[in-house]
């Protein structure tokens, strides 16, 4: 197997589980929700928009280390039934 930090070798199961369960703070996802509901309605500010992008940049930076320690684990499991 390669060493490639992408795939997240080398942690436990346990943290690997914690990754692939991650989720935005309950503040964060308010403020998500808050700002796309706004946008829909094309009542954003220029700061606003801006903040939107960086929350939806970061949803998809979370989405992305989920899939990989989802991923991670189903390789683990894969390789101790062989």
């Amino acid at each position: 197997m390669t060493k490639d930090p992408e795939l997240l070798i080398g942690l436990s199961d346990g943290e690997l589980e914690a990754l692939a369960d991650g989720v935005l703070s309950p503040a964060v996802q308010k403020r998500l929700d808050e700002l796309l509901a706004r946008n829909a309605e094309g009542q954003l500010s220029a700061t606003e928009q801006a903040e939107l992008e960086h929350l939806l940049d970061r949803v998809d930076h979370l989405t992305t280390v989920k899939t990989r320690a989802r991923y991670r684990l189903q390789q683990k499991t894969a390789a101790s039934r062989t």
